[in-house]
């Protein structure tokens, strides 16, 4: 039997990116070679039927290809300024410039081993990365990665640009190619309905209250550790406060980092690290009462002592049993999801009760700007997430035809 007849007409593959076939067409072995710098295919006769001297011949010419292929020196690869972006935004994390929740989701714009930015540019030449390029690239993510979400894409997107903003700021490129965002839907951020949003029968953020006194009084346990009256305090806490209830900001939270203030009365909180970085937000009148009651139930607090759950030194730890006790209390409220929107509810859906009974109750008066700064967010955010997907009541309607006066 030929050489020729040995050979099967489906695709040989030599090694990585280089493989021979054949086609019903002719009776000659095709070559295929990968073309890394192109991103296509180099595909090429090899002038034999012979399957041994294909493989010789293809081996030849994706040799001759890689040999032309242009060698990028390191100092311009995109590689080195997504290292030196690595490496500022840690040093400004650790000045305190930049929240550390930042620098890692930069980094893993960056490095991610599936679809990261150096797996896609990191040997190409920054000089050379165009717009084409980078549309490409988003391309190959909705397509290979459709589970991305439109925010870890624009993620990725700003990753990219402030890399091109360090080479452009060692003069190695003038100016960035063009990157379009990825188009964002906004929904709205699940909250407890409250009076007079809703009926005070139907007022779902007093039921989340009430569940949380009736776990204490009846000494519910969560594994083994019993809910408290500290969980109801908590629960007005986020809601009267703005913070967020995570490890950042809520649980990390001391007594010399708040300062009962008057006129009006309130609460100053120092948010050292919190998810937008440092912040003093003021509070709601109501949340004076709760940490009046947190001293009390703490007696012989210090001021380094957390305000919450003291006891535990790991606030990681601190954060899940309430969480947990939380996950409970919705069950045994039968508060699963916000029926409006169909989202589930969580400990988070507090601070967003929170930002929606300012602008509620306020009969639209809140200022946003002040709104925003005290939950660390943008009046962008708050526009989008918040006050777009609220009723306009009548007070509210008044303002918006108020010509001031």
């Amino acid at each position: 039997m030929s050489d020729t007849q040995n050979s099967s007409l489906k695709s040989i593959r030599l090694y990585k990116g280089v493989a021979i076939y054949q086609v019903s067409q002719s009776p000659n072995w095709m070559v295929r070679v990968w073309d890394s710098e192109r991103k296509r295919y180099f595909v090429k006769t090899t002038g034999t039927a012979l399957v041994t001297q294909a493989r010789e011949i293809a081996k030849d010419i994706a040799l001759t290809l890689l040999k032309q292929e242009k060698q990028v020196e390191r100092e311009f690869t995109f590689r080195t300024y997504a290292l030196k972006l690595i490496k500022q935004g840690e040093e400004m994390a650790r000045k305190g410039e930049r929240n550390i929740g930042w620098t890692k989701a930069m980094t893993w714009c960056v490095q991610n081993k599936d679809w990261g930015l150096l797996k896609q540019f990191g040997t190409r030449d920054v000089r050379d990365i165009t717009t084409r390029d980078f549309r490409e690239y988003m391309n190959f993510l909705d397509t290979q990665r459709s589970s991305l979400s439109s925010s870890t894409k624009n993620a990725i997107l700003s990753t990219f640009r402030n890399v091109l903003k360090i080479a452009r700021e060692e003069a190695v490129i003038n100016n960035l190619p063009d990157t379009p965002r990825s188009r964002q839907r906004d929904n709205p951020r699940p909250f407890f309905r409250f009076y007079p949003l809703v009926s005070k029968e139907d007022d779902v953020y007093e039921k989340v209250k009430q569940t949380s006194i009736d776990m204490a009084d009846m000494m519910v346990e969560v594994r083994g550790i019993q809910v408290t009256d500290e969980l109801y305090d908590l629960i007005l806490f986020v809601t009267h406060s703005f913070v967020r209830p995570i490890t950042s900001e809520l649980y990390a939270i001391r007594h010399q980092d708040v300062t009962v203030a008057d006129n009006p009365r309130r609460l100053i909180l120092t948010i050292r690290d919190g998810k937008t970085g440092y912040r003093v937000s003021n509070t709601m009148p109501a949340a004076v009462s709760v940490y009046e009651r947190i001293k009390a139930r703490y007696p012989d607090h210090k001021p380094e002592d957390f305000i919450f759950l003291p006891t535990y030194t790991n606030r990681i730890t601190a954060g899940k049993i309430i969480q947990r006790q939380f996950k409970l209390l919705m069950e045994r409220a039968n508060i699963h999801t916000d029926p409006y929107t169909g989202l589930k509810h969580s400990i988070y859906s507090l601070r967003h009760t929170a930002i929606c009974m300012r602008i509620i109750l306020s009969e639209g008066k809140v200022n946003i700007f002040n709104l925003a700064k005290n939950a660390g967010t943008s009046v962008d955010q708050i526009e989008r997430f918040y006050a777009r997907h609220l009723p306009l009541s009548a007070e509210m309607a008044r303002n918006l035809h108020s010509f001031g006066g």
